[in-house]
């Protein structure tokens, strides 16, 4: 026996199929929300839920922000210069550091951790 398929809206859920959701999700639905696109391509969005005799496409609502970004949001976050790192010409270490090899820590300055 092949079980019905059915589209059903959140609001109009049985007590009984909003405990089932409610055991399937625990931790919310949030990620598990999936986009439906109609034949005629208008969408909705839906999560899934078995029962023995069904399974349900629950839609539900999805809140998608579309307010644009303000570009006083974004002002100090990104500086006016293409320039990255230091704007002077000097982008190499100082004369007075030297490259050794040699390290200043011994074997006993470390814990071993296991």
């Amino acid at each position: 026996m092949t079980r019905k398929k059915l589209v059903i809206s959140y609001k109009n859920l049985s007590p009984e199929l909003l405990m089932l959701i409610k055991n399937k999700y625990p931790n919310g639905y949030s990620d598990h929300v999936i986009k439906v696109t109609k034949p005629n391509n208008d969408f909705f969005h839906a999560i899934t839920i078995d029962t023995e005799e069904a399974s349900y496409l629950v839609k539900v609502n999805v809140k998608i922000d579309t307010k644009p970004k303000d570009d006083d949001q974004r002002k100090g976050f990104f500086s006016d210069s293409d320039s990255i790192g230091t704007e002077s010409d000097s982008d190499s270490f100082p004369d007075d550091i030297e490259d050794d090899d040699s390290s200043s820590f011994g074997d006993d300055d470390f814990d071993d951790v296991d």
